[in-house]
């Protein structure tokens, strides 16, 4: 960490355009670069994580990734291990061929039962035959707001079989895909930090199609460290992963970013924010989820802005 702490620029910039540099600052001392024991004992639990990595041309690409518990975890060293003998593979993940000694890597670890959530940065130190071993730049938790409940379950049950495919325009079956979304994680990068993946979520049709080629998204209150929209700011590139838990999909797309203040639509509501950005669509992967899984929906976030229709 330079002199600015644990922000960037980009970061810093979009904490004093809306007002929260002060809150930011004081949320900054939860950043650090080893994980508490408490994180420790949570990681080694979990089964479900977002991921992102950079291709040759530096573009962000996001994904999800389910294991057994204990299919990622920090060993002695401090570093996290992600097992690959407990990993449950998803046929044509875009992040997997992405990562190698060396990679940028972020990672979210979240339960989405209870709504936890651990942010981990750093980089691969180790891809073996075994497992990818990760050294970690910065860790810290996340607020639980916008989280739909969900519990994973093991029925082993394979979902509809159904190859991959891909494109560079939102046909109707996939314009209907996102308009139905209510989770998603977006991976951002930063040209000295490295890349990042957030979660985003809310109301089934928070996320708007403008085009064949353009989604809208709302940016909702936070924490008021602005991790993705520093990142948009200095690099508008930007991966996204949007999850279909009933078909047991995801819809992975990347493109290019615009950042927006001080407009609200009431029929896709921030909140009150007046923050919106929009994806420029250049290349989208639809796949299949690891087979015998299954996500029971719980209860929606309290937290949800509803569109006033």
């Amino acid at each position: 960490m330079d002199s600015r702490g644990p922000y960037h620029e980009g970061e810093i910039a979009v904490q004093a355009r809306t007002g929260e540099r002060a809150i930011a600052v004081h949320h900054g001392a939860l950043i650090r670069d080893t994980l508490t024991a408490p994180a420790r004992e949570f990681l080694a639990v979990q089964r479900t994580v977002a991921l992102a990595s950079l291709d040759e041309l530096g573009q962000p690409w996001a994904s999800l990734w389910i294991g057994a518990p204990g299919f990622v975890r920090c060993d002695e060293e401090g570093s996290v291990r992600v097992s690959r003998r407990l990993l449950a593979p998803a046929p044509s993940d875009p992040v997997r061929p992405l990562l190698s000694e060396g990679s940028a890597i972020g990672m979210l670890a979240i339960d989405l039962a209870s709504r936890r959530r651990l942010r981990i940065n750093g980089v691969v130190a180790v891809d073996d035959e075994d497992a990818l071993s990760l050294s970690l730049r910065e860790t810290w938790p996340n607020c639980t707001k916008y989280i739909q409940r969900r519990e994973l379950l093991v029925e082993g049950r394979p979902w509809v079989s159904r190859s991959a495919r891909s494109g560079t325009v939102l046909d109707d079956e996939l314009r209907l895909f996102v308009e139905n979304v209510d989770t998603l994680f977006v991976a951002s990068r930063h040209p000295t930090r490295g890349v990042d993946v957030s979660h985003r979520g809310g109301e089934r049709g928070f996320v708007h199609v403008i085009d064949e080629r353009t989604l809208r998204f709302p940016d909702y209150a936070g924490n008021s460290m602005f991790q993705t929209l520093g990142n948009l700011t200095v690099d508008p590139r930007c991966g996204v992963v949007m999850v279909d838990f009933e078909r047991g999909r995801l819809l992975s797309l990347i493109g290019t970013s615009t950042v927006t203040y001080g407009t609200e639509d009431p029929r896709q509501p921030t909140g009150g924010t007046g923050r919106y950005w929009t994806l420029d669509v250049r290349q989208w992967l639809e796949f299949s989820m690891p087979d015998g899984l299954a996500f029971r929906f719980v209860e929606r976030s309290p937290h949800n802005p509803s569109a006033d229709l």
